[in-house]
């Protein structure tokens, strides 16, 4: 049995810092930041907005874009590295506030970024084995980027939310069942104590991590697909090369490894042919960690200029901690004018540019976030009001 996507939903916040602006404010050459990183933009989130907002918006979104009723729903996991409690899945929250059945399984997944990725391929087996009964399964990616005021992370930080209905009618990506390769290791390259809301990280560690990943699962996906189809290099069989992207410079570096991998000498030269549409929306969002690489999809489908029909492309993920995956996806007809119609790139120009003080006031405010007793948040859709007797409290 096929499966694969039915339906995307993105969610981001309504408001951003412009790279450039928090660079000057911090004494940096904007260029470190914009260049170095390969960002413009960071989403930011007010403190009427989480993890749990941001999945259900993107939740609903991927829902209402496949016309997909919430009792058809089998399965809602969301996979996430910025949970809201130690015990009750972001997914319960979710399941409420989107009323998805009682017959519904629901439970969440961590795997730094590569919950998500977990949650996925368990999906898609669900599916293919026929457990589904017809039922499709909600997966989603949502997290908060967060690193202290004026620290090194500062500006890496991002938060969005991507929703990805799996089912036996995939109509934007079928996965080649079976055609993936995995590489796991124990490594501290990047980890969140859990008396901690801010990430600790080992940079270039971290980096080499990604990178001697990136290689392990491409040689374990290699060895199940032994065929390139006739390509010079390897990699040449894909339309198009999707890279997990904490920032846009790592998916350049993790390319550059990739093709010389395959003996290219010259790895750079195909960098925009095969990565450049995936980058156009991360750039603009910053880091969202589980959701990351599948932005970067959405991205692909949504700007590249080439019709990708019945073409094949790879996609990598990766968590710290460590690991990884390397798949691939066959591109369905229609495909690209669906996720073209979810509007994205307007999506993103309708938000507002935060002031580097209105930033750093909102920073302030979310840091006692999980303890402000509840009130009403203003707005629409669904919102975090707040704390009461220890719950959270959520309304739509």
């Amino acid at each position: 049995m096929q499966a694969g996507l039915e339906a995307m939903g993105i969610a981001v916040p309504a408001t951003y810092v412009e790279l450039a602006d928090l660079a000057l404010a911090r004494g940096v050459a904007p260029g470190k930041y914009v260049d170095g990183l390969g960002v413009t933009r960071m989403c930011v989130p007010l403190e009427q907005e989480d993890t749990v907002t941001l999945a259900a918006r993107a939740a609903r979104a991927a829902l209402e874009s496949a016309g997909c009723a919430p009792s058809e729903v089998g399965m809602l996991v969301v996979g996430t590295e910025t949970a809201v409690d130690h015990s009750k899945p972001v997914s319960s929250y979710v399941q409420g506030l989107l009323g998805l059945s009682t017959g519904c399984r629901v439970f969440e997944t961590k795997h730094a970024c590569y919950g998500g990725t977990a949650a996925l391929q368990m999906a898609l087996d669900w599916v293919r084995s026929g457990s589904a009964r017809g039922k499709k399964a909600l997966i989603v990616c949502s997290d908060i980027a967060r690193y202290g005021v004026g620290t090194p992370g500062e500006p890496t930080q991002g938060a969005g939310a991507v929703a990805m209905l799996v089912s036996d009618q995939p109509r934007l990506i079928t996965f080649e069942a079976g055609k993936t390769g995995v590489y796991s290791k124990d490594v501290m390259d990047f980890w969140r104590p859990l008396y901690s809301k801010d990430a600790l990280v080992d940079g270039h560690y971290s980096v080499q991590c990604y990178l001697d990943a990136l290689e392990g699962a491409y040689r374990a996906y290699q060895a199940v697909e032994a065929d390139a189809g006739g390509a010079r290099f390897y990699s040449d069989r894909f339309a198009a090369l999707v890279y997990h992207v904490p920032y846009g410079k790592m998916s350049r570096k993790a390319h550059r490894h990739l093709r010389t991998l395959d003996g290219d000498p010259a790895p750079d030269d195909s960098f925009d042919r095969l990565v450049g549409s995936s980058l156009v929306l991360p750039s603009q969002v910053g880091n969202i960690y589980t959701g990351s690489m599948y932005l970067a999809l959405a991205s692909l489908l949504g700007t590249a200029q080439e019709d990708l029909t019945g073409r094949c492309v790879g996609l990598f993920s990766y968590g710290s901690g460590s690991c990884a995956e390397f798949f691939s996806g066959v591109v369905q007809p229609g495909a690209q004018a669906r996720v073209k119609a979810l509007g994205l790139e307007a999506l993103l120009e309708r938000r507002r540019a935060l002031s580097i003080p209105e930033y750093e006031d909102v920073m302030r405010a979310r840091e006692r976030l999980d303890e402000r007793p509840a009130a009403d948040a203003p707005g629409t859709g669904f919102r975090y009001q707040g704390t009461r007797d220890h719950k959270r409290i959520y309304v739509s």
